[in-house]
């Protein structure tokens, strides 16, 4: 997910903690001089414990896809062959939910103080170049393993748009359907950056969409349902609220937003899990978890996660979320006549994790390094021609 994604060069600024009648500061931003003595201090280190939440989320919705098997790609039962991993891998797809938390958490954190260009930018270049490659990927796996409706010109260039959705078109991977829900939110947050975030801003944004996902659903318009992601709002919702209690420091209404989003999650799960066939308590148990996990997050209580491979890790997260589904399942399709389950699931997942970091170094840094200055440069044309 996309993400569900993250701005990989972001860092996490000191708390700053709300006095009555004192505006928020905006942290120092890089290149800038350094502040003075008795000034507050520079922003620290990137939360690196981000990262690595960012990979087990992908986990599981990989664990979810190719273990278990909700299309019955196995020849034997995925319950067979792998007991209880599979009842647990059942609800790997609540990876996505916590990846929607994140992103809420992160977006906020890495817009702030930025024009809603570099926004704009910082988000075109993180998500594209390596959608890009998975949509022709997906694409050519699905012309040598066909599955389901021959693929067609038309849909590869819609889905290359990111757009499919909205043009009425399938996905190539069904997994793409997060990055529509992750486009609608950047979409609404970049009305906010555009005015300038600040603290009174953003819980006002809070505030405002949690409104409209409750009343929207009245209406019975799927279309607007779909718009204001109000199945998925409380997630990002409650990660915006997060940051601010990282950023600013705790207070009773920021706590009341997290607890309100985490309450509206709990009521809204039960559909969520009829439909994926799971029981209702465990999954309400493994939300309330992430929900916990991203409060610590927001509590600094995981400063002591300092290891560089963490961020290695984390780097792999959006391109193994691209291409584990349609690849994964083609593989296993092919191959599990030859190879005992287990064997074959080990290998499968270290081999998406390979494919993924190569496509991290090889397509992803160079592409989104390239396209960073192209439209940056664009951006300041535009500022300088208006």
């Amino acid at each position: 997910m996309t993400q569900a994604m993250d701005e990989r060069a972001v860092a996490a600024p000191t708390i700053n903690p709300i006095q009555p009648g004192k505006r928020p500061e905006v942290p120092r931003q890089a290149g800038t001089p350094a502040p003075a003595a008795g000034a507050a201090p520079a922003r620290r280190p990137r939360l690196l414990v981000l990262d690595g939440l960012r990979l087990g989320a992908a986990l599981m919705v990989v664990a979810y896809h190719l273990v278990g098997d909700k299309i019955g790609v196995w020849d034997a039962s995925a319950a067979t062959s792998f007991g209880p991993v599979h009842s647990a891998a059942k609800y790997g797809f609540l990876g996505v939910q916590l990846f929607f938390i994140i992103s809420g958490f992160v977006i906020c954190m890495s817009a702030w103080g930025r024009s809603v260009g570099d926004f704009f930018v910082s988000r075109v270049v993180r998500l594209y170049p390596a959608y890009w490659f998975a949509v022709l990927l997906t694409a050519g796996v699905l012309v040598a393993v066909p599955r389901g409706p021959r693929v067609q010109a038309r849909e590869v260039l819609g889905n290359l748009t990111m757009m499919q959705d909205f043009l009425g078109i399938r996905h190539l991977d069904l997994s793409y359907w997060t990055l529509t829900v992750e486009m609608a939110f950047y979409i609404f947050f970049a009305v906010l950056v555009a005015r300038g975030l600040s603290y009174r801003g953003v819980v006002a944004f809070c505030a405002i969409w949690t409104v409209a996902s409750l009343i929207v659903p009245k209406l019975g318009n799927a279309w607007l349902i779909n718009v204001v992601a109000a199945s998925h709002s409380s997630y990002f919702i409650a990660g915006i609220a997060l940051y601010l209690i990282h950023r600013f420091g705790p207070s009773l209404l920021l706590w009341s937003v997290v607890g309100l989003s985490w309450l509206i999650a709990l009521t809204r799960l039960p559909n969520l899990a009829q439909a994926r066939d799971v029981a209702y308590a465990p999954t309400a148990v493994i939300v309330t978890l992430f929900f916990l996990v991203m409060a610590a997050v927001a509590l600094n209580r995981f400063a002591w996660v300092k290891a560089g491979w963490v961020a290695t890790a984390g780097a792999l997260t959006y391109p193994l979320y691209l291409i584990h589904q349609t690849v994964g399942l083609a593989v296993i399709e092919r191959v599990q006549g030859s190879l005992p389950p287990w064997v074959l699931i080990t290998a499968l997942v270290a081999c998406l994790l390979i494919a993924a970091w190569l496509i991290h170094r090889l397509i992803e840094r160079p592409v989104a390094g390239w396209m960073k200055r192209q439209l940056s440069a664009s951006m300041r044309q535009v500022r300088e021609a208006s």
